[in-house]
């Protein structure tokens, strides 16, 4: 065969024709018509084919059909999305019994530990990306039943950025590196994602969410989970209820800020993933307690919001969250492979007293899953590998395909049949078969969204008002980088007067103003003052305890002993986890002659794994910190990023030596100034204050944190 290559060259053709023999193969859709895979023309591609406008999506939807299948299949093998994972078993347990809310045996037995394995994971970015970047958590949980495989599959915000799963593929290309270059990895921050959002208001709500802290949660073990959609509850009488499921963390809700991020996918890509997984090796099991909202069906149309829209949530004011079960995380996968990466999850993986409602992205999700799982394991038989394998007995006539592991006995895969004497047999309602809600569903055929649909920003507003000052500012940040990605003027202009200006005006001047756009004038429509205090993350922080805190001890030769084994041993009682940190391994001498071992050095750690540090005294030793470099930093760092602070006796010189500003060390007994606690004599208050500062998280109302070079 010639080469392509020295042919063109030969013909004198210009540097662009080296690769002509591609050109069969390349396509320009500049001025052409969207069609099928078969070049029919597309009419409309942005909501599914339903019974109605509310109606239940129709399996007859050829163009959704082959739009999710070619976009199932596009990736092989890792997920498409939810690359990036890490997961855990353990159990889940109900508090009471719900038999007035729903036949489901996981919800009738206090005393009955239901086997549960969790998996966490980012969205975006591929298997190899960094566990820190900005982005939508997955939360995807499979209960084993009696009754079979109960699959809750939901993310750690409550809403979505599409209202139809005939748009998902869509928002997945415009999310992912551009196909030219292949970059940004496991980034949103660029021309095509935000050309996409910028045209499609219904992802108003969502995008607040994600620029908010909610997108960077300091640990899955500090992180909400939602199921999304509303699903129906449905008790042994028949009766049907509206719900929507919540995973409440017992250690409350707590974010990373942005720069540490950053830093931290640098110095530990694996920081949320190790976390889980330390925490569960030394027995500080993740626990999260399961709420419910809700709501009946005569009810439905109560609200100025529809419920089967899942970029809308239902504010607790109007339906509070009822607390039902506890679910604990407490052993730690045996391989990896084999359970976190081959787990399959479904949404259509119910149980009876379970069922689903005609939520548009809900409808599609049904399909789609189970075509990716096909994909993935080149099988229909993935239930059968060990992590997906149901603790209830299977009995059907499916019986071969590739990976089949079960040995079916005897002549008959096939139903009716007398041969086999019926078996197996279908199962009665009372005797735990399952029955779908019976529904009246009627409407035209029709390609088409409810107007209930249509309300794209009075959440997005409530949200921006329901925020702290703080976490304001911070999203007005995290907005100016993503846009400030942006290359396109006219995208950055539309997300400023088409989207932000819709939510709030400021929000919109404010974002403007960071990122080279001509500062709107104030949309003219009305604007809510509604609240929904529950989005804050500052509000759903638990700040009573310090468990799990992970807490950096900077030391030299000549430390204090004392100083150190008194706070030492606080943190230890309250359950924190204090790491020494020196310039190297090894061990060091105290002042007195006393020797504690190193656990990290200054190469092979940073502030930005910790949630707070403290400097003991001792003269020889704060002389040495004062000269090190790394330590400074590493106060600069942890100042900066609002993170407790605890200095006693001669350690307090190596704050001043910081020259942190706004800052109050004077001589004296224990004092606390927004989060930095010091004592330079009378010690004894100090552990007490400290604990309290670390409690709090973080201490955001340093004014001039920013001031500080780190």
């Amino acid at each position: 065969m010639s080469d392509p290559k020295r042919l063109t060259d030969d013909q004198g053709h210009d540097e662009a024709a080296k690769d002509r023999h591609l050109e069969p193969y390349r396509e320009d859709a500049d001025g052409e018509y969207l069609t099928t895979n078969t070049g029919l023309r597309v009419n409309h591609t942005d909501d599914s084919l339903k019974a109605g406008t509310r109606g239940p999506t129709l399996l007859e939807d050829f163009h959704l059909r082959e739009k999710m299948t070619h976009f199932d299949h596009e990736r092989v093998p890792e997920r498409v999305v939810h690359a990036r994972g890490s997961a855990a078993h353990g159990f889940f347990q109900v508090y009471e019994p719900l038999t007035d809310l729903t036949k489901a045996k996981v919800f009738q037995d206090p005393s009955q530990k239901t086997p549960v394995f969790v998996r966490f994971s980012t969205v975006v970015g591929f298997r190899g990306s960094a566990d820190t970047v900005r982005d939508v958590r997955g939360w995807a949980t499979k209960f084993y039943t009696e009754d079979g495989n109960w699959d809750l599959v939901g993310n750690n915000m409550p809403v979505f950025f599409i209202q139809d799963a005939i748009k998902f593929p869509d928002l997945v290309h415009a999310i992912k590196p551009e196909p030219d270059s292949q970059t940004p990895q496991a980034s949103a921050a660029h021309d095509n994602f935000w050309d996409f959002i910028s045209l499609m208001p219904e992802s108003a709500h969502t995008i607040m969410w994600v620029l908010s802290d909610r997108g960077l949660p300091r640990s899955y073990a500090m992180m909400e989970g939602f199921g999304v959609h509303t699903f129906r509850l449905v008790n042994a009488e028949g009766k049907a209820r509206f719900v929507k499921f919540h995973w409440r963390p017992v250690l409350g809700t707590h974010s990373l800020v942005w720069d540490e991020t950053q830093k931290i996918a640098g110095k530990n890509p694996d920081f949320n993933r190790q976390d889980l997984w330390d925490r569960i090796e030394d027995g500080d099991y993740p626990e999260y307690e399961l709420g419910l909202q809700v709501v009946e069906e005569e009810d439905e149309h109560a609200f100025d919001f529809d419920l089967l829209d899942p970029t809308k949530i239902i504010p607790e004011s109007e339906v509070p969250v009822r607390i039902v079960g506890k679910m604990t995380l407490n052993r730690n996968p045996d391989n990896f492979f084999a359970e976190t990466e081959q787990v399959a999850f479904h949404p259509g993986h119910v149980v009876p007293g379970i069922d689903f409602t005609n939520d548009p992205l809900l409808q599609g999700r049904l399909f789609s899953y189970i075509d990716t799982q096909i994909n993935r394991f080149s099988s229909a038989n993935f239930n059968e590998l060990p992590i997906n394998r149901p603790v209830a007995a299977v009995h059907n006539n499916q019986r071969d395909g590739f990976m089949r592991q079960t040995i079916n006995r005897g002549p008959v895969n096939y139903s009716p049949n007398s041969r086999g004497g019926g078996c197996p047999m279908t199962a009665p309602e009372s005797e735990g078969g399952y029955v779908h809600y019976a529904e009246r569903v009627e409407g035209h055929k029709v390609r088409e969204r409810s107007d209930s649909f249509k309300d794209f920003f009075s959440q997005p507003t409530m949200f921006w008002h329901s925020l702290t000052e703080g976490e304001q500012d911070r999203l007005v940040s995290a907005a100016h980088f993503e846009l400030g990605k942006v290359t396109i003027m006219e995208v950055r202009e539309r997300m400023v007067t088409d989207f932000f200006n819709h939510i709030n005006h400021d929000l919109a001047v404010r974002v403007a103003k960071g990122i080279g756009v001509e500062p709107p004038t104030a949309f003219a429509g009305t604007e809510t003052d509604k609240r929904i205090p529950e989005v804050s993350t500052i509000k759903r922080g638990r700040y009573d305890t310090i468990q799990t805190r992970k807490v950096a001890i900077l030391l030299a030769e000549g430390f204090d002993h004392e100083q150190l084994m008194a706070v030492k041993e606080m943190l230890m009682d309250g359950g924190a986890m204090p790491t020494v940190v020196a310039e190297t391994l090894g061990m060091l001498t105290s002042a007195s002659g006393e020797t504690v071992e190193v656990d990290e050095s200054y190469l092979t750690t940073a502030s930005v794994l910790f949630d707070a540090f403290f400097v003991p005294g001792g003269a020889e030793s704060v002389e040495a910190l004062k000269a090190h470099g790394d330590a400074l930093h590493f106060v600069h760092e942890g100042y900066r990023h609002a993170k407790p602070i605890g200095a006693t006796g001669e350690g307090v010189e190596l704050l001043s030596a910081a020259r942190l500003p706004d800052l109050d060390v004077s001589d004296g007994p224990t004092t606390s100034d927004r989060g930095v606690v010091t004592a330079h004599d009378d010690l004894d208050g100090f552990p007490g204050a400290f604990r309290e500062a670390i409690a709090q998280y973080r201490h955001f109302d340093r004014n001039k944190k920013d001031q500080v070079p780190a």
